[in-house]
C-alpha cells in the first residue's frame, strides 16, 4: 500500500449528522436536506444531475435534471429498483461537454458508473451514492399497485413511499392517493423489511461497509439520538459521510446552508455498513406461495394485513390517546 492510500484510509470517512437549515427544504426530504444542498450547489453553477424519480406508472427511473423542479422528483425515498437504461451514456456525454455532473444512486450503481467513465475525465463528477437497504423485486410492486388500485375502486394519482409530513420522521408509512382520497398504508414496507423480496444479489452485496467509491454517501441517521444526543427533533437528520478529497471539497462549499455536526464514523455503523442481510430462510417458500396464490394471500400473511394485526393496531392507537 501506497503512502497516499495509507492516509486516505485513515482520514476517511468523515462522518457527520446535518440537518439542511431551511425547515422547507427538509421537509420535503426524506431526512435531513443534504441532496438538495449539494444539488443546488450543482444547478447553481450550471451543472446537471442524475437521479432516481418515479415515472407516470410510478415505477423508479433514473432521468436527468437541469433544474429544481426536475431535482425535486429525484428527493424522497423509493424502496424500488430504479431503471437506469441508457443514463451512463448521458452522464458520460455532459461529462465529455465539460459540465459538472452529480449522480446519485445506489452504492452499486455509482461503482457501475465509475467503471464504465474508466477511460473520461471524471475531474467533474460527484458521485453520491445511498446506505441501500436492499433492492426489492419490481413485480411486487407493481401487483401491490394493482391490488390498491382494486382494493380501493380508483386509480392510483400519488404514491409517498414514507409519509414524514403526517407521521415524522422515524415512522416509515406509505400513503398512496387514490383519486379523490389518501390512503396510508404500512403493508409494502411490512413486505420489504421481511427481506423474502429482496434481490438474491443482495445477499452477498459487497458494498455493505463503510468504506465506499462514491464521494460521499448519504442516509437517514438512525442512531443519531446516541451519536449526537439532542439533535434529532423528527424531522430528519442526514448520516453524510465523506469519502473523497472531492466529496470533501463539494460539503464545505454547501456547509453554510447546514447545521452539522462530526460525529465518530463507528457512531454511525447501521446494519448495511456493517454486512449485508442474511437471506430469509423462508424466503424460498415466500415465492412458491406468491407463485401460486393472490396478492391478497401475501398481504394477509406478510404484510400484517389480516384481522389481529388491525386488531392490535387499534389497540395502541387507543391506548396512545388515553396517555395524551
Amino acid at each position: 500500500m501506497t503512502k497516499s492510500a495509507s492516509n486516505n484510509l485513515t482520514k476517511y470517512p468523515q462522518a457527520y449528522a446535518v440537518k439542511h437549515k431551511d425547515i422547507d427544504v427538509r421537509m420535503a426530504s426524506r431526512s435531513g436536506g443534504v441532496f438538495t444542498a449539494l444539488s443546488d450547489y450543482i444547478l447553481h453553477n450550471n451543472g446537471v444531475i442524475y437521479g432516481c424519480s418515479l415515472d407516470e406508472n410510478y415505477m423508479a427511473i433514473h432521468t436527468r435534471a437541469v433544474t429544481k423542479s426536475e431535482r425535486d422528483g429525484f428527493r424522497g425515498s423509493k424502496y424500488i429498483q430504479s431503471e437506469l437504461r441508457d443514463i451512463f451514456k448521458y452522464v458520460k456525454a455532459d461529462l465529455c461537454e465539460g459540465k459538472q455532473v452529480l449522480f446519485s444512486g445506489t452504492s452499486c450503481q455509482v461503482d457501475g458508473l465509475q467503471m464504465y467513465l474508466s477511460e473520461v475525465d471524471t475531474s467533474k463528477l460527484l458521485c453520491v451514492d445511498i446506505i441501500c437497504h436492499g433492492v426489492p423485486s419490481p413485480k411486487v410492486w407493481k401487483d401491490y399497485l394493482k391490488w390498491t388500485s382494486k382494493k380501493y375502486k380508483g386509480k392510483i394519482t400519488c404514491v409517498d413511499f414514507r409519509n414524514k409530513k403526517k407521521y415524522g420522521w422515524r415512522d416509515h408509512v406509505e400513503t398512496i392517493g387514490i383519486e379523490n382520497k389518501l390512503v396510508d398504508s404500512r403493508i409494502f414496507t411490512t413486505i420489504f423489511y421481511r427481506h423474502q423480496i429482496l434481490r438474491p444479489s443482495c445477499f452477498k452485496c459487497p458494498y455493505k461497509s463503510l468504506t465506499h467509491s462514491s464521494d460521499i454517501t448519504i442516509a437517514d441517521f438512525w442512531g443519531v439520538e446516541n451519536a449526537v444526543p439532542g439533535f434529532d427533533d423528527n424531522k430528519g437528520v442526514s448520516l453524510v459521510l465523506i469519502n473523497t478529497s472531492v466529496g470533501e471539497g463539494f460539503y464545505s462549499k454547501i456547509k453554510l446552508h447546514l447545521s452539522s455536526v462530526c460525529c465518530d464514523a463507528n457512531m454511525c455503523l447501521q446494519e448495511p455498513l456493517i454486512g449485508p442481510f442474511p437471506e430469509p430462510i423462508d424466503r424460498k417458500q415466500f415465492w412458491e406461495l406468491y407463485r401460486k396464490s393472490k396478492f391478497s394471500t401475501i398481504t394477509n400473511k406478510y404484510g400484517n394485513n389480516n384481522i389481529v394485526s388491525k386488531i392490535k393496531k387499534k389497540v395502541k392507537i387507543v391506548l396512545k390517546k388515553n396517555k395524551n
